[in-house]
């Protein structure tokens, strides 16, 4: 790092989508996000960083195994219950519920075929959780 970059932040991240309208909604009804819609793609709004979805027009949106983007939550607890969500309306699962060395979590298929991780350090090693602060 240097003077310049130490300040730096992560702004946002963006993703085709094929279908820019089922994507956004994931985002909204299953994580949280606040949409505004523009021609061609949405921006999506999270504390501290933004997702802008892209309407994909001319290619089919492949993603490379293991591609994904992961959202932590407070407990395991929370975990769970919102796996207990996703299971009951329908979202395809990756990886089931599991507990990991790095915590517990979960891999699903968002609409568009991205994948997401949810997962909680909270009951992940003591020296596991100082490493990933």
């Amino acid at each position: 790092m240097n003077d310049i970059t130490i300040a730096m932040k992560l702004n946002h991240l963006s993703f085709p989508s094929n279908d820019l309208a089922a994507s956004t909604r994931f985002f909204e009804q299953r994580l949280g996000c606040t949409s505004t819609a523009h021609p061609g793609h949405n921006i999506l709004k999270r504390p501290g960083f933004d997702i802008v979805l892209e309407q994909a027009q001319g290619f089919e949106v492949d993603w490379p195994r293991n591609f994904h983007i992961g959202f932590e939550l407070p407990t395991a607890e929370d975990v769970r219950t919102l796996y207990g969500r996703f299971k009951a309306d329908g979202i395809e699962m990756q990886v089931e519920l599991v507990k990991s060395p790095r915590g517990t979590r979960f891999f699903c298929v968002a609409p568009g075929g991205l994948l997401v991780e949810i997962n909680t350090r909270e009951d992940a090693p003591e020296a596991v959780r100082k490493m990933m602060t």
